[in-house]
């Protein structure tokens, strides 16, 4: 498990007043609250990547030959481990 480190912010009184209503409402420190704010913040920055992605294979999907080498390759690979 990754180790924590404490850090230090600067906020507006009045925004981190906010936040302290919102996280003594439900039961959360600080910590907690700014973890799961920075968790979220980051699941949400990685959207917009994925549809990134997706369109990109739209654009330029995979040709059959790529998709039999792929086979080709996973199929003898996955077949082997035990969970299979």
């Amino acid at each position: 498990m990754n180790r924590t480190v404490k850090v230090a912010i600067s906020l507006p009184s009045d925004l981190l007043d906010r936040v302290d209503r919102v996280r003594r409402r439900r039961g959360e420190s600080r910590s907690r609250y700014f973890r799961e704010a920075a968790v979220a913040y980051l699941a949400a920055e990685g959207e917009p990547r994925a549809e990134e992605y997706r369109r990109g294979y739209e654009r330029e999907p995979e040709t059959s030959e790529e998709v039999e080498a792929a086979m080709a390759t996973a199929v003898p690979l996955l077949s082997s481990d035990p969970w299979a």
